[in-house]
């Protein structure tokens, strides 16, 4: 009975934070069109990141945390590099070209490359009827893209967006790794600072673009680095840390594109066409009915 209890309490936390990650992750969009005004889209991550690496270097300071193992760099590589910075990179170029609502919807997909990841690197056994799902999300993924197409040229913000999703489920798969070894705090500042060693190239923009600059710009990128990067990341390792298996909790980030969406309404009065709409919601229930089927390991 007190196992069932401490399972289902795990189970709750694990939730909780899965949903505190969605809402501040579903803020990434709409801030980062609202910055696309000021700053280009490598500039907009490097600011973001020194900002968390700032904030998780005094951290880092203050907690004496560990640094980590020379057999764990290869994780941590992957963490930082394809879950910060490719995934930041692919993200801000990808919302240039396409509104928060749609940009959303494709990197929600992340969970379903997340399963396929997991059965070819991790040996995870997927049940066949998952598969249903792995399909029914790449076609909602083809008539997303299709709904941004111009004549016969394919939008490469949805291509970069489509990449960002890929990145996302190295990342999930990369921090469950780490979190099983390191703390919450020591595995964000890993991936967040190892993230920012292959943004320091963008400095020069930088430099360039911030005299132009104004408050409530900065103040966006301010949020940016603490919310979503620094608090998100850690509530995110917790609730996979918590959670029986990843898809558990990769499952919430459908909810992501419906918050997004009603963010860059109300607040940068942006929206979409029905078949993209259509197309994102096809995506969502391929993502919905993944997990529904289940998967289990060997």
């Amino acid at each position: 009975m007190e196992t069932k209890k401490a399972q289902g309490a795990y189970h709750v936390r694990s939730v909780l934070a899965a949903m505190a990650t969605v809402v501040m992750w579903s803020s990434n969009f709409p801030f980062t069109r609202f910055l696309h005004q000021c700053y280009s889209p490598a500039v907009i991550m490097l600011l973001r990141f020194a900002v968390a690496s700032t904030i998780l270097i005094v951290l880092g300071i203050i907690m004496k945390i560990r640094l980590p193992k020379v057999r764990d760099l290869p994780e941590c590589v992957a963490f930082g590099g394809f879950g910060m910075f490719l995934y930041m990179l692919t993200l801000n170029t990808g919302t240039l070209h396409v509104v928060a609502g749609v940009s959303s919807f494709i990197v929600a997909s992340a969970p379903v490359f997340t399963l396929i990841i997991c059965r070819l690197f991790l040996k995870e056994i997927v049940k066949p009827a998952c598969w249903v799902g792995v399909i029914l999300s790449f076609c909602g993924i083809i008539v997303v893209m299709m709904s941004q197409t111009t004549g016969f040229k394919i939008n490469i913000g949805t291509v970069l967006l489509l990449g960002t999703a890929i990145c996302g489920s190295i990342f999930s798969v990369a921090q469950r790794m780490l979190v099983k070894k390191y703390t919450l705090t020591e595995t964000t500042a890993y991936g967040v600072l190892t993230g920012t060693i292959f943004m320091l190239p963008y400095i020069p923009a930088a430099i360039r673009e911030l005299p132009a600059s104004t408050l409530p710009y900065n103040l966006a990128v301010i949020y940016l680095g603490i919310f979503p990067v620094v608090i998100a990341y850690h509530t995110w390792g917790y609730a996979l840390k918590k959670a029986e298996k990843t898809t558990h909790v990769t499952v919430f980030l459908y909810l992501v594109p419906f918050f997004a969406s009603l963010i860059g309404l109300f607040w940068l009065g942006e929206t979409f066409s029905l078949i993209s709409l259509f197309g994102g919601v096809v995506i969502i229930a391929g993502v919905v009915l993944t997990n529904v089927l289940g998967r289990s390991h060997k």
